[in-house]
């Protein structure tokens, strides 16, 4: 793909914003949702400081040579129950978290310095283009039916599903016209645009379903904004409640090994699984931007910036970050590589989160504005996986059932529950395409092997 800005482009101030912004709108409902999910008095401005912070941690150690956003990590939401369900007190529980955390960067950091004692190549072969290419795309397809739930989605009970598609479509139309036929800085900031034609529509309905008393107009939620006392300072500027603080040395002390067993099998299992994720979703960028990633800054950089990322993160917003698809499709849309995009976003989720009316305005936007927004996004993650192995021979049949398994597996939905782990629909998708690939490999060496020696009999 031919990009606009390399990664390491320099940018006007004006321009670094408006990236940064763009790319904040494009991670933002996912980063403050999975607090929301969790619950346990876990914040959204805390959960948009800690992903800012472990963004910023992870191009640091990558010398600012990946441009990809870290946001909060849905693999873990089962990891971050059980750390509340087996603790005594939610002050407890909220080490959990942060122990489990530092858990599960271990495993990063483990397997960063074998890969920086023995090289990539081990994982090549492990995970062939046959293999990941298939995963990418069920990345983007695993998170369909969630953009398509969004696009019908009022929030506000009683808001026509008609209206909200209607938004969702606007917003959709308006990010593909501007990203195709856009000029100049229109073509590089469609998501904004989109965002806002969506939501302005939005308001227009709201505004004439208050006028005429028929509420099913309206869709737009404002209660993060109405239950705001703006009498009081801490409306206008708050401390996030970090996760660390909550917890308070009481807790702690509150730890026991039976405890700490129950974050280990909670959180290690999926760290392995979320290193996977981590290599497809590198696979996919380094195809995006035309540069090897896991060579340059290097798998052993990358990974090692997400662990210490995932307990800075988690110490701020009880969340571990990942990297996030929306953020590699926002590069691949806007053909916008530059770093500075994704630093300007670390640092505008840190500012954002003191801001109280800033947080509270971003989750006013409508489910279904997300919705039209995110089907692009998760589109590009997924066309992008297709075109890793379009070079492929599926004329073999080793090859074609192993791109089907993966397919099928990951569209179906495949999650797998062993105790409290639970491996989510794209670990499951490689998992099955590596075991496919090694049985495969296995049989075709030898057939190979049988097929030389009858020949040399002859």
């Amino acid at each position: 793909m031919e990009l606009i800005y390399g990664i390491k482009d320099r940018l006007s101030l004006d321009k670094v914003f408006l990236f940064a912004l763009q790319q904040l709108l494009a991670i933002m409902a996912a980063t403050i949702a999975v607090p929301a999910i969790v619950g346990n008095g876990l914040s959204a401005s805390a959960a948009l400081f800690g992903a800012g912070v472990g963004t910023a941690i992870y191009l640091f150690f990558t010398k600012s040579s990946s441009p990809v956003f870290l946001g909060s990590s849905f693999a873990f939401i089962g990891s971050m129950f059980s750390a509340f369900s087996g603790a005594a007190s939610l002050a407890i529980g909220y080490w959990g978290l942060i122990i489990g955390s530092v858990m599960a960067a271990i495993v990063y950091i483990f397997i960063s310095q074998i890969v920086k004692i023995f090289g990539v190549a081990w994982i090549d072969r492990l995970m062939p283009p046959v293999i990941i290419g298939p995963t990418v795309a069920v990345i983007g397809l695993s998170l369909s039916g969630s953009a398509i739930t969004d696009l019908t989605t009022s929030n506000i009970e009683g808001g026509n599903s008609f209206v909200a598609l209607i938004c969702g479509l606007i917003t959709l139309f308006v990010t593909i016209y501007y990203s195709r036929y856009g000029k100049k800085i229109g073509k590089l900031i469609p998501f904004i645009l989109g965002i806002l034609s969506g939501y302005l529509v939005a308001l227009i309905f709201a505004i004439i379903g208050h006028a005429t008393d028929n509420p099913s107009l309206v869709i737009i939620n404002y209660s993060a904004l109405t239950k705001l006392d703006f009498t009081k300072l801490s409306s206008y500027f708050s401390v996030p409640k970090f996760t660390v603080a909550m917890g308070g040395m009481e807790g702690l002390k509150g730890v026991t090994g039976t405890y700490l067993l129950t974050i280990f099998t909670a959180y290690v299992p999926v760290a392995f699984v979320v290193f996977a994720e981590h290599i497809a979703d590198h696979k996919n960028l380094s195809s995006i931007v035309g540069v090897n990633l896991l060579e340059n800054p290097g798998l052993s950089r990358t990974l090692f910036g997400d662990g210490i990322g995932v307990i800075a993160s988690t110490m701020a917003g009880g969340c571990p970050c990942t990297t996030y698809g929306e953020s590699i499709g926002c590069v691949a849309i806007t053909r916008n590589a530059s770093t500075i995009s994704i630093w300007g976003c670390a640092l505008l989720c840190v500012i954002f989160s003191f801001f109280t009316p800033l947080v509270a305005f971003l989750e006013t936007i409508p489910s279904c504005v997300m919705g039209g927004v995110c089907i692009t996004l998760y589109g590009f993650i997924s066309v992008s996986g297709l075109k890793m192995f379009q070079k492929v021979d599926l004329n073999e049949n080793s090859n074609l059932f192993v791109a089907s398994v993966i397919l099928i597996t990951g569209v179906g939905g495949m999650v797998i529950k062993i105790g409290k782990v639970e491996i989510r629909t794209v670990a499951c998708a490689l998992i099955m395409g590596i075991i496919t690939n090694i049985f495969l490999s296995r049989k075709k060496e030898k057939t190979e092997k049988e097929n030389t020696e009858n020949s040399s009999e002859k």
